[in-house]
């Protein structure tokens, strides 16, 4: 059977940049082998599969894959699904700003997309779980190893590795310099050993030397553990890191906004706008957006 798709690029504004999604507005009647191999066959960081909420109260609900497993959370499918299906007016648009809510493995995430001149452009995601915190990370020798770089070329504490997840979770690790970041080379066999196992398997290195002007950080994020060797762009770890900055901030009260660069390094140069807000010393609320538009549309048979 024939099942309709459409591809973005999220998180940027123009075409071949960004993160690339393949989204099927409607998912209904596929299995779950069958949505597996279909993602597979885009290998794309991620797919989406878009089917009835089971909630009367939010819009849609969404399975998300990457080439190699189903995850619970993600924040480039979420922004690119709630982008896509406005633009084919799936979602009616309720002026600059439409509000609704998307069911995922995680929980339900309250989503807004923004629109101009009664066109979809961007969209803004709100983190299904508050900030959670892992165990101790692995030693700075090893994930330098890991990495194909100096120990020196990661931050020590108060400022070294932490570990997030805002509904799927991270290890981040603080470079010196956007050099580092460039210069950094997963090595797989270190990795297996590192952590594969680890509370996360997923590495997002990030510096505050970012390339353009007003931006906040360089990042790159590899998860060989789900079949993607590099992604692009990752809401859901701009998500958690912005909890993690939140955390180390000293400000008690506020909102935090930070800009991240990631994807430059593969030729897909993606912006994350990333929020946190504390009240009295503690994150009480985080969003990730961005921009994003369609490239193409088809039908895939999926035996």
């Amino acid at each position: 059977m024939r099942h309709r798709y459409l591809t973005a690029d999220v998180f940027t504004d123009r075409i071949f940049g960004g993160n690339q999604l393949a989204v099927f507005p409607d998912g209904r009647g596929l299995r779950t082998e069958q949505m597996q191999r279909a993602a597979r066959e885009f290998n794309f960081s991620e797919t989406v599969f878009v089917l009835p909420a089971e909630s009367k109260a939010h819009a849609r609900r969404l399975r998300i894959f990457t080439p190699g497993a189903e995850v619970p959370f993600a924040g480039h499918p979420t922004i690119g699904a709630a982008f896509v299906l406005a633009s084919l007016g799936e979602i009616p648009l309720e002026g600059e700003w439409t509000r609704f809510v998307l069911e995922e493995g995680a929980g339900p995430v309250p989503v807004a997309v923004r629109a101009r001149g009664g066109r979809p452009v961007a969209a803004q995601l709100t983190a299904p779980r508050p900030p959670a915190f892992g165990p101790p990370p692995p030693a700075r020798a090893d994930l330098a190893a890991m990495l194909s770089l100096e120990v020196s070329d990661l931050l020590d504490e108060p400022d070294g590795p932490q570990r997030v997840s805002c509904g799927l979770p991270f290890l981040f690790i603080p470079l010196r310099d956007r050099g580092a970041v460039g210069r950094a080379r997963l090595r797989r066999d270190t990795w297996e050993r590192v952590l594969a196992s680890w509370w996360s398997p997923h590495a997002y290195v990030f510096a505050f030397d970012p390339e353009g002007r007003g931006h906040d950080l360089r990042a790159r994020m590899f998860a060989p553990a789900v079949g993607v060797a590099e992604d692009p762009a990752t809401g859901s770890a701009a998500t958690a890191l912005a909890a993690c900055l939140a955390v180390r901030d000293p400000r008690r009260d506020g909102a935090l906004r930070f800009i991240i660069e990631q994807g430059f390094e593969m030729g897909r140069p993606s912006l994350l706008e990333a929020e946190a807000d504390k009240r009295n010393g503690a994150v009480a609320a985080i969003r990730v957006g961005g921009a994003s538009v369609l490239v193409s549309e088809g039908t895939m048979e999926i035996p």
